[in-house]
């Protein structure tokens, strides 16, 4: 656990938006989803790209239609457009977070706590304004929760998330 953090510390801080993820998003994204995502910082522009590409993978492998769950992979983080949490910040919480077993979720009326637990649910409320359908919308509210375990695409997108 501890040598896959300090990899996503490093992936952060390299976070960089290449020509071929251009042309990914592009391809993916409509116009207005592009201008959505391109709201995000760049190391979670990164991580979505990255979560979106190996989703696309796994799906071709096991013949899944992937056309709805790569946009919900790539704009599954929306929630963080409002408050930008920087690596310092982002590894402070996953630090308190592991040591307080998520206790450090009662502070929730600091922004940053804030948006660490629920970008999943204020993604849901940005894009249900954008007109999603309501399983685009639960998968991305649910991609963090750890609750539901029946659901073969929510799986394989928290399964990507985590790995990036």
């Amino acid at each position: 656990m501890f040598l896959y953090r300090v990899k996503q510390f490093l992936w952060y801080l390299n976070g960089k938006i290449t020509e071929k993820d251009l042309k990914y998003i592009e391809s993916k994204l409509n116009n207005n989803e592009i201008i959505l995502f391109r709201k995000l910082a760049i190391n979670e522009q990164k991580h979505c790209i990255n979560v979106a590409m190996d989703l696309e993978k796994i799906c071709c492998s096991k013949k899944i239609n992937s056309y709805e769950l790569i946009k919900v992979a790539l704009l599954h983080d929306i929630g963080k457009i409002d408050v930008r949490l920087s690596i310092i910040d982002k590894s402070i919480l996953v630090i308190l977070d592991y040591l307080s077993k998520g206790r450090i979720r009662k502070f929730n009326s600091i922004n940053k706590i804030n948006v660490y637990y629920n970008h999943g649910e204020k993604g849901a409320n940005i894009l249900k304004k954008y007109g999603y359908n309501e399983r685009f919308l639960y998968l991305i509210r649910n991609h963090h929760n750890s609750n539901i375990k029946e659901d073969e695409e929510l799986n394989l997108i928290k399964y990507c998330d985590n790995k990036n």
